[in-house]
């Protein structure tokens, strides 16, 4: 019941909040224009991610407060936090979270280069290692027990893979953000996996940290019917910012299920790995921008807007199922292999006789 309850009231707070974030883009003359890689129509604001940022801070808020100054009755409702170190993580990832949309709507006014934003991806990362949301124990896929044994990884390793992860997490989420819907689509179903995780599937259940995945389930599904195609507005980068730093961030607390987390945005992350590649023999900076991305081959192929974003979804939204019903590491071993074997030859279907001289733009 409790679940319900924080996700209705987070798709409401979204739902809520979003035309007025869209009025401010506006009055800012913070919109994209068509032109370029841009193939919509009109103006239309990119700062909806201030709208996911309330949705998702005020659910958050409310259900830290609520148990604490609330009627005993609705007090009830919610599980107890057992880990006294519960609340430090909370602060990092709502600490993390804020600055990821500030500086995201810095980038949205000033179009920052690569350089600054991967600089604020890699300020996000050490914020979130600060507040003891980072990788420490990770399952031996090839069998029992934990890479580099009961203590986990040594501190000399985690640092550097944590921000990583985030940078990898913000950047795919980043990269992602070129038609209406995906992003927000995709985290929805990674956040209804994760979620189920910790109140079915995780031993013991998670049941206080569960409630972060169904808050932003909530805030994103509030958030889709603006976004779709087409769309009213856009998330822009304080929003795939954010999004990005909140899906790495709850991988993590969420028992580090980061194998689940790679399951569902396999196909996202293969692409930035792949254009980085391509774009590297083409002499190109990584962060170039450009319409070589899988989502806009696609498109440039014929297939329509939303028939692709549907079938994103429909891809993420499987191999989650996948992640749910399976529960030897050997299958999700080979399950992230199937995943890596279909994307690839995804992109090299996409890309075949594909021209990249589209112009850089942003």
């Amino acid at each position: 019941m409790i679940y319900f309850l924080v996700g209705f009231f987070a798709l409401a707070v979204t739902a809520a909040v979003t035309p007025m974030a869209g009025a401010l883009g506006r009055r800012l003359d913070l919109v994209d224009r068509p032109g370029g890689r841009r193939l919509h129509q009109g103006a239309i604001p990119r700062t909806g991610g201030l709208a996911l940022f309330a949705g998702f801070f005020l659910t958050v808020l409310l259900t830290l407060i609520l148990p604490a100054v609330g009627p005993e009755s609705l007090a009830n409702l919610f599980p107890p936090r057992d880990d006294p170190l519960e609340m430090r993580r909370l602060a990092a990832l709502l600490g993390g979270s804020f600055f990821c949309v500030v500086m995201g709507f810095i980038d949205d006014r000033f179009e920052l280069g690569p350089g600054p934003q991967y600089l604020i991806q890699f300020t996000a990362g050490c914020t979130a290692a600060s507040g003891l949301i980072f990788i420490k124990h990770v399952n031996n896929p090839l069998g029992p027990g934990l890479l580099g044994g009961p203590d986990g990884l040594p501190w000399w390793l985690v640092w550097p893979l944590t921000v990583f992860w985030f940078m990898g997490m913000m950047n795919t989420v980043n990269w992602l953000d070129g038609l209406s819907g995906l992003v927000a689509g995709v985290t929805a179903i990674l956040s209804a996996v994760l979620a189920l995780h910790m109140i079915f599937r995780a031993e013991p259940a998670q049941l206080s940290v569960a409630l972060l995945p169904v808050a932003l389930l909530g805030t994103t599904l509030g958030f889709l019917p603006f976004n779709f195609a087409p769309a009213r507005i856009f998330m822009g980068s304080s929003g795939s910012y954010f999004l990005g730093f909140a899906i790495a961030a709850l991988g993590i607390v969420g028992g580090a299920r980061l194998a689940t987390v790679l399951f569902i945005v396999g196909l996202p992350a293969l692409d930035v790995a792949w254009l980085i590649i391509q774009r590297r023999r083409r002499g190109l900076s990584p962060g170039a921008g450009g319409r070589d991305h899988l989502h806009f081959r696609l498109l440039d192929r014929g297939l329509g807007e939303r028939r692709i974003v549907i079938a994103y979804w429909l891809f993420c939204a499987l191999f989650g199922l996948l992640t749910l019903v399976l529960d030897s590491r050997i299958y999700k071993l080979a399950g992230l292999v199937g995943v890596a074997f279909m994307g690839l030859a995804i992109l090299i279907w996409a890309n075949r006789g594909g021209s990249f001289s589209q112009p850089n733009d942003r």
